[in-house]
């Protein structure tokens, strides 16, 4: 069974139901913050929202949501770039 480890957890991939990558916005709604695609973000966003993260959200079959903050993109794809190494 192959699995990848973020932060110390470890994920058996056929436990995974739903994995993505995103950026953390605020809404411009007091302290609401919000999930937008990494593409929109990348192209539509420039001034028009503020960064807050760059995030890997994993859901499991059982319904447990894990959600792992990157403070650059650098950063995310290292950690991109470290899961693809473990499931090989």
């Amino acid at each position: 069974m192959k699995s990848f480890i973020i932060k110390d957890i470890e994920f058996a991939l056929d436990a995974i139901e739903q994995f993505y990558i995103a950026v953390i916005v605020k809404t411009g709604y007091k302290n609401e913050t919000t999930e937008v695609s990494l593409k929109w973000f990348e192209s539509e966003a420039k001034g028009r929202v503020e960064f807050v993260a760059f995030c890997i959200t994993i859901v499991t079959k059982s319904k447990k949501r894990y959600q792992f903050l990157f403070k650059t993109r650098g950063e995310l794809d290292r950690q991109m770039s470290l899961i693809s190494s473990q499931i090989g």
